[in-house]
């Protein structure tokens, strides 16, 4: 018996090997994910590229699984390095502390890993990771809006085309469209967003006039939702 018995049992040797063999990208270390390296990992997939720019902050705690009153002032991508090895020392695991953009984009060879996960707040982030992907012939799952629901039931797998509701999912198709991009495996949520309740005693951080609701239960299980499909795609197409 080891570790990753128990997955063994429902994956099989074969498909065990799939995952120690494969490098997977995610790009956005926060409440979704956050919990897509965590479940990652602890299935056993062998290399992990982590990126994220930002550092812990105590906001973070009430949905983030990297946020500890520990780890306040940490780089994300450090901290999910430190309990990526800690959950599997032999785990290859490189922290990128970039934010991920179009003039960041050359810094990455998309070819090289096995699957993206999209899981960064920007249109523009978001963009560019589809376009890098496509070009290179990467599979990429990505993450659309959890901010402002409290429904974790409403959350579906789709293709791009196929989503409705989600306010961020309508701007990601028209541009995916405008730029030829017909196919993307998306996470959405059906919900209707919810107006967040601002304490008017609440400062709200410089450049930024709302900030979205969030809480515990919401963005984690999309993100183990996303590691999921991650992990059946690599054991389906390798």
């Amino acid at each position: 018996m080891d570790q990753y018995s128990r997955t063994r049992f429902l994956l099989g040797a074969e498909g065990m090997e799939k995952l120690k063999n494969a490098h997977v990208a995610v790009f956005g270390l926060g409440g979704v994910g956050g919990y897509v390296v965590e479940a990652l990992a602890r299935s056993g997939v062998g290399a992990l590229t982590l990126v994220d720019h930002d550092t812990i902050s105590l906001t973070n705690i009430n949905r983030q699984l990297l946020a500890t009153h520990e780890t306040i002032g940490m780089e994300k991508s450090d901290a999910a390095k430190a309990r990526v090895l800690a959950i599997d020392p032999s785990i290859q695991v490189n922290a990128r502390k970039t934010f991920y953009m179009p003039d960041t984009a050359d810094q990455f060879d998309f070819s090289q890993y096995d699957y993206v996960v999209d899981a960064v707040d920007t249109v523009t982030a978001k963009l560019s990771l589809i376009v890098a992907c496509k070009e290179a012939g990467t599979p990429i799952i990505s993450s659309m809006g959890t901010g402002n629901k409290l429904d974790p039931t409403k959350f579906q797998i789709a293709d791009i085309a196929k989503t409705s509701i989600c306010p961020l999912a309508r701007i990601m198709r028209k541009e995916c469209a405008k730029r030829g991009i017909k196919h993307v495996k998306v996470l959405f949520s059906t919900e209707d967003a919810i107006s967040p309740q601002c304490d008017s005693t609440e400062e709200m951080p410089e450049g930024r006039r709302a900030l979205p609701g969030s809480v515990a239960f919401v963005p984690s299980v999309a993100g183990l939702i996303i590691a999921g499909e991650v992990i059946k795609d690599l054991i389906a197409e390798r």
